[in-house]
């Protein structure tokens, strides 16, 4: 079992900035790739970033790429998101998720997902 604690999540005003963290307790942190997933009201949960188990591959889906940045630190179990030029559209709940294996983009694929954490950009 990988337990995921999403934190950081909070009200920013549009073109802000926020960074997520997500900490793992549990099996071997550095054997997922870990990913980032979001959920708006009345929105099916989407993928916005990977990273691979050794963050030496990182993947963006076009709606957060040069915005978003993902990166991990596997001394300190944990995952980072850091968000800038946030846009109203970005509020969501956000999902950090961890992964064994590389199909990085299919959330079915996630092994275990944290509970999330809510995003709010006002205009």
């Amino acid at each position: 079992q990988v337990q995921l604690v999403e934190s950081g999540g909070g009200l920013v005003q549009a073109g802000g900035s926020l960074r997520l963290s997500c900490a793992a307790s549990g099996r071997t942190f550095s054997n997922y790739a870990m990913g980032w997933f979001r959920q708006a009201p009345g929105n099916e949960r989407e993928f916005i970033t990977a990273i691979s188990w050794s963050g030496g591959s990182t993947y963006y889906a076009d709606s957060v790429k040069g915005r978003f940045t993902i990166s991990r630190d596997n001394a300190k179990n944990t995952v980072y998101l850091q968000m800038n030029s946030l846009k109203p559209e970005d509020t969501a709940v956000y999902y950090c998720a961890a992964l064994r294996g590389t199909n990085y983009y299919d959330q079915n694929g996630y092994n275990y997902w944290g509970q999330g954490t809510q995003v709010t950009v006002s205009s």
